[in-house]
């Protein structure tokens, strides 16, 4: 048996990269990103700095020790990366997140009656707990005092939770702000598809929003899709985070509105420049930073643009479900590494 897969396996697992069968890389020149030049190249170094004191490898570290002295943004990435293309059969696919804003009460009120609910003990990293619908038909959290904080309704819960993080405006006027704490192990199951075999939506009109309004117009009907997804995500109090900031991703750090991105980590090194060409009604060309991932991102050409906080945020949010392509910037040896080894 030949040597080399295995030399070649050795120097990915070094640098941090995945080794996936069938993954073929191109190296694409800058002057073929479509929209390069246009784009603001120095708001995308700013949310490089976030979070690139946190990547591993001798490479990451140096590029970031140079980014925090402010270079000229747009010669900097042209200077130290080269622009990789994974290339898949897979279809592209890239959508869009955002931070709600919910209110709420921290105690339970005749106005909000729905609890977002802690981690309960008995739920372990990686492990199977009860299902959603466990959860909530059967109230099993009921009185264990993991109650976070109370909103209206249970939709505004189900869809806080495929967002992951989220604030919580109280009556008095201040904030509280909710971060993902676990979830019970259960595959996330899109409930979009259902509708659409009800005959409540047709293909292309599904999205959040859509989906959202049937839901709280057919309270009882919407109930059962969504327990069709298992999947169910407890939260914690997050107190540490500015509200001017973003809230926390896959890095424990703020996110940056349409600068970051949320990948698939097998594909994508966390904290790595990202150029994404999203089309759509909503065309976007613009340098992303993969700073969050999604149970729902997998696959080299899937990723979620996080577009903020608040309402408006999560309308462009829901309307994002767009084909393109995303071509990922890595120091040069990475690079070099990851095409030689096809």
């Amino acid at each position: 048996m030949s040597l080399r897969p295995l030399l070649l396996a050795a120097i990915f697992a070094a640098l941090g990269l995945p080794v996936t069968a069938g993954d073929t890389y191109q190296a694409i020149p800058f002057s073929a990103l479509n929209g390069w030049q246009d784009d603001d190249h120095a708001a995308a170094l700013e949310a490089f700095k976030v979070t690139c004191g946190d990547m591993s490898g001798e490479e990451w570290e140096s590029l970031c020790v140079v980014a925090q002295q402010n270079p000229n943004a747009r010669l900097y990435f042209e200077t130290f990366f080269q622009p990789v293309m994974t290339k898949t059969t897979e279809p592209s696919l890239f959508t869009g997140y955002y931070e709600p804003e919910l209110d709420g009460s921290l105690t339970r009120t005749g106005r909000f009656r729905y609890p977002i609910y802690g981690v309960p003990k008995e739920v372990r990293a990686g492990g199977l707990w009860k299902t959603r619908r466990d959860i909530e038909e059967n109230q099993v959290l009921k009185g264990r005092g993991l109650e976070l904080a109370w909103v209206e309704n249970p939709a505004d819960i189900f869809f806080l939770q495929i967002q992951g993080s989220g604030r919580v405006r109280l009556q008095d006027g201040t904030t509280i702000r909710l971060g993902f704490g676990g979830s019970n192990g259960h595959r996330y199951q899109a409930i979009g598809p259902h509708l659409v075999e009800l005959g409540v939506l047709q293909e292309h009109e599904v999205s959040a929003n859509r989906i959202k309004q049937w839901v709280l117009d057919n309270p009882e009907k919407g109930q059962e899709i969504v327990w069709e997804n298992p999947a169910y995500v407890f939260f914690r109090r997050v107190d540490d985070v500015p509200s001017d900031k973003g809230p926390l991703g896959a890095m424990n750090r703020s996110l940056t509105a349409l600068r970051t991105l949320a990948v698939d980590p097998r594909y994508v090194t966390l904290g790595a420049p990202v150029w994404l060409e999203k089309g759509g009604s909503r065309p976007l060309n613009r340098l992303m930073i993969a700073q969050d991932t999604g149970s729902a991102i997998t696959g080299p050409q899937r990723a979620d643009v996080f577009f903020g906080t608040g309402s408006q945020a999560g309308v462009a949010a829901g309307l994002t479900k767009d084909s393109g392509r995303m071509i990922l910037l890595l120091p040069i040896q990475e690079a070099r590494a990851r095409i030689s080894g096809q």
